[in-house]
């Protein structure tokens, strides 16, 4: 079961990145200076993304979690 924690944690880390790429991106479109519309237009990009990263976070946590309680 240790394959199983370790493509967990893997799983955790790409989601990690996603999220803190999701931040970075939002942060630097509030810094820009845009107007409303515009802003809401670079968030909705960013969206999906950070919903994807935290898909991914948790179905890694959960590996972890699955690989710990059958080990």
């Amino acid at each position: 079961m240790d394959i199983v924690i370790w493509i967990g944690a893997a799983l955790s880390v790409v989601g990690l990145i996603g999220i803190i790429y999701s931040i970075i991106a939002v942060a630097r479109a509030k810094r820009a200076g845009l107007t409303d519309e515009e802003l809401r237009a670079r968030v909705s990009k960013v969206l999906p993304i950070n919903l994807g990263a935290l898909f991914v976070s948790v179905i890694g946590l959960m590996a972890v979690i699955v690989g710990v309680l059958l080990r």
